[in-house]
């Protein structure tokens, strides 16, 4: 029993170990995580908000392949090992609030695969590793998307020039560009605030209509974290200082924008006694970041993808 107890213990180590979503901060924990559809492994470009443009993504459950590694230009990228896009934000994000749910001893599906205690836990996490191992070799050859997309300009919540020069490379079968106006802004805004207060509540059923599973799961394992160790986080008074367009591109059954956006917050950490242990309640703190937002064909902007600003 003691043997068993040990090895289940070592892969929970591990499997903490290879989260690195567990950072103590704001939503997305100052990291680079999410999917930008053909673009995930693309640095976003540089625009007056961030003029170093994005950096490139560390977390994703869209496989990296040699058509998307950095500085390949102009080459085709793959969709991920569930489609990409919807797909693999709604399959990773079920095996990530999976993964989640088993550290927190419900099991998989919320005790549906307690085989009892950590050996069972031991058990599930291994059948997780064979099943995305499968999955990877499964779809390793997946349909490839060509060409790259075309990027739009334009200052958060003010009028939005066209499209510089229409879809960039990709011959006649590049994405098109999108058009985004007033309202996409103001709901891009409406997101950031909406995003750090239910982040800040540990309200995952409102994350869930606000960003994709994919992007659900990363905050349900930093909120994991953050209750692991004993404390809490909280952002709030959330001020957008200044945003503006990188890029919006359309693929196959969804449209994506990446916005660069310079806010400033309270960003406070206490521990369960209510005691302040990093950040301060009466300053604010500016980050810059850049989000991409994805929509199916007239449906609403969720979250897809936080990536810091180089």
């Amino acid at each position: 029993m003691t043997l068993r107890f040990r090895l289940a213990g070592l892969l929970i180590a591990l499997l903490v170990l290879a989260a690195p979503g567990l950072a103590l901060a704001r939503a997305g924990g100052g990291g680079s995580m999410g999917s930008r559809g053909g673009y995930t492994y693309s640095a976003p470009p540089s625009t007056p908000t961030a003029p170093g443009g994005g950096q490139m993504m560390n977390r994703s459950l869209t496989p990296q392949t040699p058509y998307q590694s950095p500085g390949y230009a102009g080459g085709a990228s793959r969709p991920g090992m569930f489609g990409g896009g919807f797909g693999s934000g709604l399959m990773g994000g079920l095996l990530g609030a999976g993964l989640v749910g088993m550290l927190f001893g419900h099991g998989f599906f919320g005790g549906g695969f307690g085989f009892g205690g950590l050996l069972g836990l031991a058990v599930q996490i291994m059948l997780v590793v064979w099943g995305v191992r499968w999955l990877l070799r499964r779809f390793a050859g997946a349909p490839s998307f060509a060409g790259a997309g075309g990027m739009a300009r334009g200052m958060m919540g003010g009028p939005t020039p066209g499209p510089a020069g229409g879809p960039v490379g990709g011959g006649g079968g590049g994405p098109a560009s999108v058009p985004i106006g007033p309202a996409d802004y103001q709901a891009f805004e409406q997101a950031l605030q909406q995003i750090q207060a239910a982040w800040s509540a540990h309200d995952i059923a409102g994350l869930q209509g606000l960003a994709t599973p994919e992007m659900v799961s990363y905050f349900a394992e930093q909120l994991a974290g953050q209750a692991s160790r004993g404390v809490r986080n909280s952002v709030t008074d959330v001020r957008l200082e200044r945003g503006d367009l990188a890029q919006a591109w359309a693929e196959p059954g969804r449209d994506y924008a990446t916005v660069a956006m310079r806010f400033s917050m309270i960003d406070v950490t206490t521990d369960m006694g209510g005691r302040v242990v990093d950040g301060s309640p009466t300053e604010h703190v500016a980050a810059t970041e850049l989000w991409t937002f994805v929509r199916a064909p007239a449906g609403r902007w969720i979250l897809s993808a936080i990536q810091q600003a180089r």
